[in-house]
């Protein structure tokens, strides 16, 4: 028979988050920093109800870009501080690119009698997020000198 053993305060799980405050608020302070610029992009540009999300799929465009460029070199190039990764990786990145709402832009766009251009924009996301972060990946091994596998 196993006994299990609780640590930390009734109710909190200490065991499960233990080590991990410092990961969470960096990755809570990126996601805040890159929704932020998210959100400023969607001012800066606007969208209609039923026009293309031009905006949204250049975010995500060139945070998927970014992405490509951050993984090389934090996996390639050097070793970052343990706490960049989450910061940024997670945190910006995952905070900026917005697949939530690239998939509300979709059935906005049918919900206004678009269901074409929809589908087309959800094909456009799909192919410019892969692509970017696959042609930034490559572009940036290929600037430090090592081929793609």
């Amino acid at each position: 028979m196993r006994r299990i053993v609780r640590s930390g305060r009734p109710g909190w799980p200490g065991t499960v988050l233990r080590g991990q405050g410092p990961a969470v608020a960096v990755v809570s302070l990126g996601g805040m920093l890159g929704a932020a610029a998210r959100y400023a992009a969607a001012l800066r540009w606007p969208t209609a109800a039923d026009a293309f999300p031009w905006t949204t799929l250049a975010v995500n465009t060139v945070g998927c870009a970014v992405i490509g460029v951050f993984l090389v070199s934090v996996t390639e190039v050097w070793s970052p501080h343990p706490l960049l990764r989450p910061f940024f990786g997670t945190g910006v990145l995952g905070g900026f690119t917005t697949f939530s709402t690239a998939t509300v832009d979709v059935q906005r766009l049918i919900d206004h009698g678009a269901p074409a251009r929809g589908l087309a924009y959800l094909a456009a996301t799909l192919i410019a997020a892969l692509g970017s972060v696959q042609v930034a990946a490559a572009l940036t091994r290929r600037l430090i000198g090592r081929r793609t596998a």
